[in-house]
C-alpha cells in the first residue's frame, strides 16, 4: 500500500485516508482481543474486522486496488464511533491505536467525507447496515 500511495496513488484525492487501512484493521483487532471491551462492543468491531478481510464487499480491492479499502474504512469508523462513547472503550482504543494521528479526527474526518469517498448510494447502504438512515 505505502508502494501504492508513493507512486501510482500519490496524487489519488484520499491517498491519506487509504493509508490508515493497516492502523485501523491493527486497532480493530487488538480491541476484539481486549478482555476489557464487553460482548456486544466486540461484535460490532468483530463485523467490521470481518469486512475488512472479506473478499466480498461493495468495492472490492481485488478489482479497484487500494481505493477498494475506501468502504472498508468507514465500515470500520462507524464500528470505531458506535463504540468509544461506552464504557472505557475510548481510553481503551487509545491504548491500541498505533496511528500518528488523532483517533477521533480520524474516525470524524472519515466520516465526515464518506459520501464524497464512496457516493451517496454506495454509503446510505453501509450506513443501512449499522441501522442509519441517508
Amino acid at each position: 500500500m505505502a508502494d501504492w500511495a508513493a507512486g501510482k496513488g500519490a496524487r489519488h484525492k484520499h491517498v491519506d485516508i487509504i493509508l490508515l487501512a493497516p492502523d485501523l484493521v491493527h486497532l480493530l483487532l487488538h480491541m476484539t482481543l481486549d478482555s476489557r471491551i464487553d460482548k456486544g462492543s466486540k461484535a460490532r468491531l468483530v463485523g467490521a474486522l470481518a469486512y475488512f478481510v472479506s473478499p466480498i464487499d461493495l468495492i472490492p480491492e481485488a478489482i479497484v486496488g487500494p481505493i477498494g479499502y475506501l468502504d472498508d474504512i468507514a465500515v470500520a469508523c462507524l464500528a470505531l464511533n458506535s463504540v468509544l462513547n461506552e464504557g472505557d472503550n475510548h481510553d481503551i482504543a487509545l491504548e491500541h491505536w498505533q496511528g500518528d494521528r488523532d483517533l477521533l479526527e480520524v474516525i470524524q474526518n472519515v466520516l465526515g467525507k464518506a459520501s464524497d469517498m464512496l457516493g451517496g448510494r454506495v454509503w446510505a447502504q453501509i450506513r443501512g447496515g449499522f441501522g442509519k438512515k441517508g
